[in-house]
């Protein structure tokens, strides 16, 4: 009985972690030219950066002028091998705090935000050094020929910079901050809303139901995570003056992003970040579930 469980269980954590790579790995090619778009205004200082972008038009232009179209996927590597444990982190771990928290006296509503939360913190861990690369990378606005590799880049940080906190680790407060707070009402949204509209039985109407749900799940979580993401692109990104550390931890960059720029330069790259992950939110969560459902009835 006990190995048939066993069995069961690891059926199970299989099904949600293929799901969730699964997920994250479609979400990632197809969205990852706006991630790019969205980290250069994060990292422009003001109207007097000389690389500043006039808009986003002006910035996919830019791009695609000077780096050519394999600009738009400047950094993709660390997200591509990170996506897929990242995302099966994500989703499994989600299901696993689900799990644990329904026995406590916690609403069930609360129960998913808390349990988004903790997947989300637990995702950043994860992530955080691939994203150090991924930001390091997509900052280089050389042509993507000239530009170093990601392993490159990597053994570079580490030499320069090591594995801690002010090398392939940094930002990770801000990361910490970004995923918990985007994970928490990720969830907490997509599952309390979906419970609470009823479901059609048009396979059509039903996935633009979930779709819709997803949308508006990931574009509130990216308005409401986004000064979080501002600081870590400042961190993990080219300091004003090399040599220099100007943005040393996640509440120092936002409270002198404030002072210098504006509240306003909080919400940097908002646009391209809400064009990703609205719509890649929802990619994400449909993928998950019907990969899972997939799984379910065939495995």
């Amino acid at each position: 009985m006990s190995s048939l469980k066993q069995q069961s269980l690891l059926r199970e954590a299989s099904h949600q972690i293929i799901a969730g790579g699964s997920a994250g790995l479609v979400e990632i090619c197809l969205m990852h030219p706006l991630d790019v778009v969205k980290t250069r205004f994060q990292i422009q200082r003001g109207s007097s950066d000389p690389h500043s972008y006039k808009g986003l038009g002006d910035c996919f232009r830019t791009i695609f002028r000077s780096e050519g179209v394999y600009g738009f996927y400047k950094g993709i590597l660390p997200p591509i091998l990170a996506e897929t444990p990242k995302r099966a982190v994500k989703f499994f771990t989600f299901e696993q705090y689900k799990k644990l928290l329904g026995l406590t006296p916690l609403s069930p509503g609360v129960a998913l935000s808390v349990a988004g939360l903790g997947s989300g913190l637990t995702e950043a861990l994860v992530v955080n050094p691939f994203e150090v690369v991924k930001v390091s990378l997509q900052a280089n606005r050389d042509s993507f020929k000239v530009q170093p590799s990601t392993f490159a880049q990597a053994r570079l940080i580490i030499q320069t910079e090591g594995l801690g906190l002010r090398g392939l680790n940094k930002g990770l407060t801000s990361t910490l901050g970004r995923h918990g707070v985007f994970n928490m009402i990720y969830f907490g949204f997509y599952f309390n809303v979906k419970d609470a509209i009823p479901a059609s039985q048009d396979p059509t109407l039903e996935f633009l139901r979930k779709f819709a749900i997803g949308l508006t799940s990931g574009t509130i979580s990216s308005c409401v995570n986004i000064p979080f993401d501002v600081a870590k692109s400042r961190i993990q990104g080219p300091q004003p003056v090399p040599g220099q550390i100007k943005y040393r931890s996640c509440f120092q960059t936002m409270k002198l992003v404030y002072r210098e720029e504006g509240y306003l330069a909080l919400y940097k790259g908002l646009i391209p970040k809400i064009m990703r992950l609205g719509p890649g939110g929802a990619v994400m969560l449909l993928v998950y579930e019907y990969v899972s459902g997939w799984l379910q009835r065939n495995w």
